[in-house]
């Protein structure tokens, strides 16, 4: 029997192991979510939505451990892990009250009246939504699609990532432990081979994929024929703006956090900085000394602000951007012998700051995720938009400013999913949440995001008297 094992970042042992699901586990799952669905779709809105409600309660209640888990199985710090709770007690919440919502987006939509005729517009569920889930944010990435999924009247089947099988079968159990129906949404831990077969044979409707851009490419090629919808959350290289009129010591601040926080490991993190000129010196050396004071060390202490990335090999791929980026005038500003677990071969890797850089290099035009940060000194808002811009990605794009108009400009010519004013890396559930470019197609979250999950069907019923 094939057998995944989730390597602990921790301590490089075996934290995780599960069994792989069978052919005939698989083909059950899938006719049991198909069953299932015909039954779930008739339950009202009202009722999925208190569902939905209980299971976030029942996560809550678990917080702690989850917590844990989540520590051991991808290595981010225990004070910050229980955050992602609470996150997803957000987005859930926000999505169940806009479902409940009347004349919301997922009530049918009137049309002028006309006489001898009822007109109007249904949203109707697809059927079985198929969710792949990464590790770095195991349950705020599952749930943006999950939930808005079910309360839509989907069934869902979930595939986690190898690095985090237990948050699949937290979920699920807390949806079950709530009282949801068999069958609605259940879990499958698969291979790549296994889970490319369900696309393109299995009885799904959609896919939902959070990952690498060759992910992406995949279940494209994979659904190619099929005519199924895709949404697909991709990569990041995302950048921030601190114009000349920013509140700097604010600036430094949540940029510093919104390029570590993770060990950088976020597709919507900061990867890359321009400062207005005026501004870049004293941010440089304020962000230095901020970003000296992580604490990089095994993620289950509580005094560890910075924890291992998912694995060595992960890690030393960004050393390598940084010895590149080096070798050709980049400027480090954090000496790795600072931070005492810093080696090459290990995941644990201090935090680097470069300046002197440029777009010709890998750290400035290929995805990092890792703790890595690259900054540049601009002229002025022209210089600072063309550099942005430039960029096969477009998920986040982060502008500091004390001037809304003035941003709202720049946003407005900003090619990206996502403008932030005077904040980064993080999702309003209430906003929809998409990529252009490489980083991606479709939308979550927000009244829109149901969209992507329901298809229009149409009612033109004429009046025989």
């Amino acid at each position: 029997m094939q057998k995944l094992q989730c390597i602990s970042p921790v301590d490089d042992r075996v934290y995780v192991e599960r069994p792989l699901a069978t052919e005939y586990e698989i083909q059950n799952a899938l006719n049991s979510a198909q069953g299932a669905q015909l039954s779930w779709k008739q339950v009202p809105i009202g009722e999925r939505a208190a569902l939905v409600r209980a299971a976030v309660k029942h996560l809550q209640q678990k917080k702690a451990d989850l917590a844990r888990e989540i520590c051991w199985q991808m290595g981010r710090p225990i004070a910050f892990a229980g955050g992602e709770i609470d996150g997803l007690a957000e987005r859930a919440l926000t999505m169940a009250e806009l479902a409940e919502l009347s004349g919301g987006p997922l009530s049918d939509i009137p049309l002028p009246e006309k006489v001898g005729f009822k007109r109007f517009i249904r949203r109707e569920p697809l059927g079985t939504v198929f969710v792949i889930a990464p590790w770095n944010y195991p349950y705020l990435t599952a749930i943006n699609a999950v939930v808005p999924a079910l309360l839509a009247g989907n069934s869902v089947l979930l595939k986690h990532s190898t690095q985090t099988p237990l948050c699949a079968e937290r979920l699920t159990e807390a949806f079950r432990d709530a009282g949801l129906p068999e069958g609605v949404f259940q879990y499958l831990h698969l291979d790549h081979r296994d889970a490319e077969q369900v696309i393109i044979n299995g009885s799904v409707q959609h896919i939902a994929f959070t990952g690498s851009v060759a992910g992406g490419a995949a279940i494209e090629a994979a659904a190619a024929g099929r005519f199924v919808s895709l949404g697909l959350e991709l990569g990041g290289k995302d950048p921030a703006y601190v114009r000349e009129d920013a509140d700097l010591e604010y600036a430094v601040a949540s940029i510093v956090d919104g390029a570590f926080f993770n060990s950088g490991q976020s597709c919507c993190g900061i990867e890359r900085l321009y400062v207005h000129h005026t501004l870049f010196d004293e941010f440089v050396q304020r962000a230095v000394a901020l970003i000296r004071q992580y604490r990089l060390g095994p993620p289950d202490h509580e005094g560890t602000t910075l924890g291992p990335l998912v694995r060595a090999s992960a890690a030393d791929f960004v050393r390598d951007q940084i010895d590149e980026a080096v070798a050709q005038g980049a400027q480090p500003h954090i000496d790795g012998g600072e931070f005492e677990l810093d080696r090459r071969g290990s995941a644990y890797m201090a935090p680097q700051l470069l300046t002197n850089v440029n777009h010709n290099m890998r750290v400035m035009n290929e995805e990092s995720f890792g703790p890595l940060l690259g900054a540049m000194s601009v002229a002025d808002d022209k210089e600072a938009l063309a550099l942005m811009n430039d960029s096969e990605y477009g998920l986040t794009a982060a502008i500091y400013s004390a001037d809304p108009e003035a941003a709202l400009a720049l946003g407005d010519k900003l090619q990206t999913g996502t403008v932030f004013l005077n904040r980064c890396d993080y999702l309003d559930p209430a906003l929809a949440w998409t990529g252009i470019k490489k980083s991606g197609r479709g939308c979550t979250l927000s009244g829109v995001g149901f969209e992507h999950l329901t298809r229009p069907k149409s009612f033109h019923f004429k009046l025989v008297p």
